[in-house]
């Protein structure tokens, strides 16, 4: 048995040593994304984690603001800047989590956190995926993270909660480590960067 705070030690761990370990990296995107996004590096949102408790994920800022009245833009690919789309090319924008993850709002594997005004679409079984700590770094994302359906997404999502183990969390750490080195899985040159989910339709 995967023991939770045998993990939870691990994440603490790993977390800790990751923000050391990146800590350069870390610091020359925020000098950067001061300048480019007029000294707003960070990008914070509530997100749904276990049970479903709110908190805040941070992230490095890759899209610029919305303009007044174009709320419909949202997920429009136009609004990455340069440097924001060489920082999502590599998963850089995700090493922030460690933070949320050293705090012990998230887990490095687990399934993504998604947005809070998806909790009353999920049906019953959806809803499993917040019996744990929501990832990093996932089953559904070394599947194709936002190159598949939402459906795919879900299903992935709930056969890691039923059978997380040890060995499963490190072959998905390794196999994220490969995607991100090939930088498989993630597509931002189409219109969107993934649609809305509208629940189950």
């Amino acid at each position: 048995m995967y023991n939770p705070y045998i993990k939870r030690c691990l994440d603490f761990m790993i977390s800790l040593l990751g923000l050391f370990i990146l800590l350069p990296i870390i610091t020359t995107l925020v000098l950067i994304l001061m300048i480019v996004n007029r000294g707003e590096p960070f990008f914070l949102q509530l997100r749904p984690g276990k049970d479903g408790k709110l908190f805040k994920i941070i992230k490095f800022k890759t899209m610029r603001d919305l303009k007044p009245g174009k709320e419909e833009d949202v997920h429009n690919v136009a609004r990455i800047t340069k440097i924001g789309a060489f920082i999502r090319k590599y998963s850089l924008d995700e090493i922030l989590q460690l933070i949320n993850v050293l705090k012990g709002d998230m887990s490095v594997i687990g399934p993504r956190p998604l947005l809070p005004e998806y909790l009353p679409l999920y049906n019953k079984e959806q809803s499993k995926r917040h019996l744990v700590r929501p990832g990093i770094t996932g089953w559904a994302q070394i599947k194709g993270r936002n190159t598949i359906s939402w459906t795919q997404k879900f299903e992935y999502d709930v056969w890691y909660v039923e059978n997380i183990s040890f060995f499963l969390d490190i072959k998905i750490l390794l196999l994220t480590i490969q995607k991100v080195f090939k930088k498989e899985g993630v597509n931002i040159d189409q219109n969107t960067i993934m649609p809305v989910w509208k629940g189950n339709e």
